[in-house]
């Protein structure tokens, strides 16, 4: 049973009542690997909405992200201001499995309209927050001899140097494989000085991985670590 099958099959079985249904990811999008499950979203006209669920479906691992129409719009609208919503992106880009009454066809336009305008920018506030703490990882870094710790220093130095190099450019965020997919496209070349760096850190060299984060710090405003202040909350 092909992808598409599987997907139209799995919701028929699960949600017969469905209005619609897209296939998603990286099977929708031609990146499929050995190890790709199908991301169906499906809307209904109500409860259980909303819930995910992952399952298997005949040789498919299925994850299942079912919502109403109010709560699909509510899920973008919280979404949208981190600059980072999967569900988004599922509907932009993926695959309409069917349509009952419009409605797929509707948020499939809508869901295009929202990625290709981009994600709003990210605030001062939020820029600064992310220099702050990457200054904090390069001077845990400079200060570690200890190989395990310098591995988790260094991995997450590199996670945040790429969510940050993403913010700087004002482009959609990405976890995962997919923050690697969203780097390439915004800064080409940076995952892979970011890959060659923490194998040099593993190796004993910090230099590399050093001078590639400092350089995404620097179109940001630099290292930023004394005169960070943010409230608490009362």
């Amino acid at each position: 049973m092909d992808a598409i099958e599987a997907a139209r099959a799995v919701v028929q079985e699960q949600h017969p009542e469905a209005r619609t249904a897209f296939l998603g990811g990286s099977v929708a999008t031609g990146r499929r690997t050995a190890t790709s499950d199908l991301d169906v979203v499906v809307l209904l006209h109500g409860d259980p909405a909303p819930y995910r669920e992952s399952l298997q479906y005949a040789d498919w691992p299925v994850e299942m992200f079912v919502h109403t129409e109010a709560t699909w719009h509510a899920y973008i609208d919280r979404e949208l201001p981190v600059r980072r919503s999967p569900l988004l992106w599922m509907c932009a880009a993926g695959l309409l499995l069917f349509d009952t009454d419009g409605l797929g066809a509707r948020l499939a336009a809508h869901a295009r309209k929202l990625t290709a305008a981009g994600p709003p920018p990210a605030s001062a506030e939020e820029i600064d927050d992310r220099r702050y703490v990457i200054t904090d990882l390069l001077d845990d870094l400079a200060g570690s001899d200890d190989q395990s710790e310098r591995l988790f220093i260094a991995t997450e130095l590199v996670r945040r140097t790429g969510e940050l190099a993403l913010a700087v450019a004002g482009t959609w965020d990405g976890g995962g494989k997919w923050l690697g997919r969203r780097l390439d496209a915004a800064a080409p070349g940076l995952g892979a000085r970011l890959h060659h760096g923490l194998q040099e850190v593993l190796s004993g060299r910090a230099e590399p991985l050093v001078t590639a984060v400092d350089e995404v710090l620097g179109q940001a405003g630099g290292r930023f670590w004394v005169g960070y202040r943010r409230a608490g909350i009362r």
